[in-house]
């Protein structure tokens, strides 16, 4: 088979228009194993196909790509490198985005592999068209380029090859391009910043990141909703944060959600500066946070309230990142009847806002009631149990309601908030004392999908493995629940059969 490869290859480099030699080549690689061309990959010549390349024919072009792609394929990544780097530089600046597409992924096989990506780092004039590849009508193009960037700046000689040569004038020369192509760049110096303090030091010292951040608090409520995205992505790492927090940075984002009331463009941003202080609760102190920054509290609370569905989306997705541990709890605790009172907005909302906000709410709901068997303190499941309580006057039968509709995402989001508190004592009585409850955990003919089948099997797992069921439930009910876990969530009883003599 291999030598069938080299002899079509030979028929091809013969030939100026071989469209059906090219089919053939095709045809006759996809039959051959991987391993078998690699034995033979080095000594394959591919100069005639990326020749072929330079003709304005589509047909021709797609097989060459297809081809190329198998047996590049079984090429070592420093081979690739060593003998085939102008056919690569061409690729890039090829007018066919597939054949852009082909070279950027070598170029990925390429920055992968510790001893090939020298040589690229010793080809400006490779990197160069990589990085204006950044600048391309096609998002696959630009996003390849990022990537195989970002992974050249992983070595220091890699952030030298891009921060301090003429590549760094290229990078902002590709920028001018337009608006869009200026927030890719940002993107990659955010996932470079974001990999080391180091690699954040060269490029605050490129001068780009003060461009974004000065972006970020400007006037324009369209690029700050934009910027404030990576912004929070930067804020991802330690080094990150504690760099916004030197420069002020976190502070100024504070006080344009304090001006954000007198602003009629604020419904542009403000949600992306909201989740941007909800991530960072998260990753540092929910308390900090909360305490430093007042102003980010009352405005989730405010958007909970409010009438555009954007608005209380994004907040009760902020309630749950922010209650998805105990220090959080706690800090939402502290604002006392305020806050139930805004769990019953959310009650309502779960009932009777659109599918997709209904299944926030309810994600926001179970994050909110979750405790760790650990951390279950009378003082902690005390609040649980209340938090419950105010979200609706009946709960259960609310959640059970939303449970029984015909949406599996609906079901399953509905069947978590059960799992979320299945292992607190008040609300294994709720449930065991609600009539045909447990008939309904129990019952597997309620659920048809796999998702479906998943979510009550952790409902039932979270109940079989409370040390408090048993005592509630009742030893029959809690072996009832001990024989659906090892039976696993897909199990189907047997349907006995009587066959009779003489019926056909």
């Amino acid at each position: 088979m291999a030598a069938q490869v080299q002899a079509l290859l030979r028929q091809v480099s013969r030939l100026e228009a071989p469209l059906e030699e090219l089919r053939a080549l095709q045809s006759v690689l996809q039959a051959v194993p991987l391993s078998e061309l690699r034995e033979q990959a080095a000594e394959l010549s591919l100069g005639p196909l990326f020749s072929l390349l330079s003709a304005n024919h589509r047909e021709q072009t797609t097989l060459c790509v297809s081809i190329l792609e198998r047996l590049l394929q079984a090429m070592e990544p420093v081979h690739v490198a060593r003998n085939l780097r102008f056919d690569l530089q061409r690729g890039l600046t090829h007018p066919d985005d597939s054949v852009k597409i082909l070279t950027l992924s070598q170029v990925g096989r390429i920055v992968e592999n510790s001893n090939a990506v020298t040589e690229i780092l010793n080809n400006p004039e490779l990197l160069k068209q990589i990085v204006y590849c950044i600048g391309g009508e096609n998002l696959s193009v630009a996003k390849a380029a990022i990537k195989s960037l970002s992974r050249i700046s992983l070595t220091q000689t890699g952030l030298e090859a891009l921060f301090e040569s003429n590549l760094l004038d290229d990078l902002k020369t590709v920028m001018k391009t337009n608006d869009i192509v200026r927030y890719r760049v940002y993107e990659l110096i955010v996932e470079v910043s974001s990999t080391s303090p180091e690699s954040l030091n060269y490029c605050t010292t490129s001068g780009l990141v003060t461009q974004l951040l000065r972006e970020l608090t400007g006037e324009d409520v369209l690029v700050r909703a934009t910027c404030i995205e990576m912004v929070t992505s930067l804020a991802h790492t330690h080094h990150g944060r504690q760099y916004l927090a030197q420069e002020g940075i976190i502070d100024q984002i504070s006080n344009i959600i304090v001006g954000a009331d007198s602003d009629p463009f604020s419904s542009f941003y403000l949600p992306g500066f909201v989740k941007f202080f909800g991530n960072l609760a998260i990753m540092d102190s929910p308390q900090q946070i909360c305490e430093r920054y007042p102003v980010f509290v009352e405005k989730v609370f405010e958007m909970t309230e409010s009438q555009d569905p954007t608005m209380i989306g994004v907040a009760v997705d902020t309630l749950g990142i922010l209650g998805s541990n105990v220090e959080g709890k706690q800090v939402l605790h502290k604002t006392g009847t305020r806050f139930e009172h805004l769990l019953m907005r959310i009650g309502y909302q779960a009932k009777n806002a659109s599918t997709e906000l209904k299944i926030r709410c309810l994600d926001a709901i179970s994050s909110l009631l979750y405790l760790p068997p650990e951390q279950q303190t009378d003082d902690l499941l005390r609040m649980t149990d209340s938090w419950f309580s105010s979200l609706s006057r009946d709960p259960l039968e609310l959640f059970r309601g939303i449970s029984n509709q015909p949406f599996p995402e609906l079901h399953c989001a509905a069947l978590k908030v059960f799992t979320a508190i299945a292992n607190q004592p008040w609300a294994q009585k709720l449930m065991f004392n609600s009539p045909g409850f447990v008939e309904y955990i129990m019952d597997r003919s309620v659920e048809h999908d796999k998702a479906s089948k998943d979510a009550k099997y952790e409902l039932v797992k979270a109940l079989a493995n409370s040390k408090t069921v048993a005592e509630i439930f009742g030893n029959p009910n809690y072996l009832r629940l001990r024989t659906y876990l090892s039976e696993g969530p897909y199990y189907v009883k047997p349907v006995s059969t009587t066959a009779v003599e003489g019926v056909e």
